[in-house]
């Protein structure tokens, strides 16, 4: 399983300033993007009546957001690394409250589309460079600075939609964005005065390759392709169930909106609760241990919710299933991360760049799997997600074989 990995020196982490708020305030950061994402859900109807557009058309900017995202972290991961990560948030901050701002005051459908790319676009370049933030604190143990940030960051898309209802309220869509704008240059201005990490001092450590350079760097370096290939599958059977439970729980069980509500939030939970129990055990562990360990646990939980929707049993076990499931692949997510986060000392911009666009884009494959492989129950969401996760465990034991000298941290 790999033995335990060292910890930070307790001197390495007194050097860094304000660490009581800066791991908040990193989750904070990552958080812009969920809540620009569900922020919005409620107004939708709204939006296409004061465009005067489909709901469909309207239905579509959150596409369109996933997308400039994805060409955002590709475009902000190489720079980061080249000019640093404080000038990216400072940046990406500023540029999220001006569209933000532009957002609110739009006034056709082609404005609103074309902003909401330019808004993920920008913002990508504030969240890009976390993961490298954290690893600076944390070191060998980044897997431990990942959960909090998660465990933070998981309140997002829980609170937005309803933050979002409660806005409109008292308003219109407008003033969505209008406190999305707020939130962002708060964040911008806490930035300016807390964060001051000793890399954003110091320029040794910043990478001199090109842009394709440095995505080469990450695709080639020994030990990275089969944890990376695990954090995508953990991303594609988490987005598998984010995908499909609103049909499962309110079609197949027939269950109403405010039960599922219910049970969604206890899956959420589960996620929250495996990240604490995490960060609380991986720096005696290690990263390659916890991942094992959850995979495991992750693969014989999916054996189960597979067997239980095949015997056709009532929703009660579904739920009881995925319980332990989800928080098995919040654990395998943050430590899968974390292993490839730590073969780099100068791309780990590049490298989160390459994760996040991987586990949005073949995230963004499950609606279809699903689709295609429809019957009517829940037995075709069981099965897909049981096998992404056997997959990553085949890709643990192909990773475990590799020879010694090419899973060693980098140089």
């Amino acid at each position: 399983m790999g033995s335990p990995v060292k910890s930070t020196p307790p001197q390495a982490i007194s050097s860094i300033p304000n660490l009581a708020m800066l791991i908040p305030m990193l989750a904070a950061i990552v958080a812009i993007t969920p809540l620009a994402i569900d922020m919005y859900l409620p107004a939708m109807s709204v939006l296409a009546l004061g465009f005067d557009a489909d709901i469909t058309t309207v239905q579509q900017s959150l596409s369109i957001y996933l997308a400039g995202y994805a060409v955002g972290m590709l475009t902000f991961g190489p720079l980061a690394d080249k000019i640093g990560r404080r000038p990216l948030v400072i940046f990406g901050l500023s540029g999220f409250t001006l569209i933000s701002l532009l957002i609110a005051l739009s006034g056709s459908i082609e404005q609103f589309l074309l902003l909401r790319f330019a808004q993920a676009f920008i913002g990508a370049a504030a969240t890009v460079v976390v993961p490298g933030y954290i690893k600076e604190v944390y070191g060998d143990n980044t897997a431990k600075g990942m959960s909090y940030v998660s465990l933070i960051m998981m309140l997002a898309p829980l609170l937005a939609p309803t933050l979002g209802s409660l806005i409109m309220e008292l308003g219109d869509w407008h003033l969505i964005f209008l406190s999305q704008s707020c939130y962002a240059i708060t964040l911008l201005v806490l930035v300016l005065f807390k964060l001051k990490m000793p890399s954003d001092k110091n320029p040794d450590n910043r990478s001199q390759k090109s842009f394709l350079r440095a995505y080469y760097t990450v695709f080639s370096r020994s030990g990275v392709k089969l944890n990376l290939t695990s954090g995508v599958l953990t991303s594609f059977a988490f987005f598998c169930y984010l995908t499909a439970s609103p049909f499962i729980y309110m079609e197949v069980f027939n269950l109403d909106k405010s039960l599922f509500a219910i049970l969604f939030s206890t899956n959420v939970g589960a996620l929250m609760l495996a990240n604490i129990v995490n960060s609380r055990i991986v720096s005696r562990y290690g990263s390659k241990r916890m991942l094992h360990v959850s995979t495991l646990f992750g693969v014989l939980s999916a054996i189960a919710l597979l067997m239980v929707n095949l015997l056709d049993f009532s929703y009660h076990y579904t739920v009881l299933t995925l319980i332990p499931l989800m928080g098995s692949l919040g654990v395998m997510s943050v430590n899968a991360d974390a292993i490839v986060l730590l073969k780099f000392k100068q791309e780990t911009g590049t490298a989160t760049a390459v994760i996040g666009t991987l586990r949005f884009g073949f995230g963004a494959t499950a609606g279809p799997f699903l689709a295609y492989f429809y019957d009517g129950s829940a037995v075709p969401f069981s099965a897909l997600m049981l096998s992404a996760i056997v997959l990553v465990g085949i890709c643990q034991i192909l990773q475990s074989r590799l020879p010694k000298n090419q899973l060693q941290a980098p140089i």
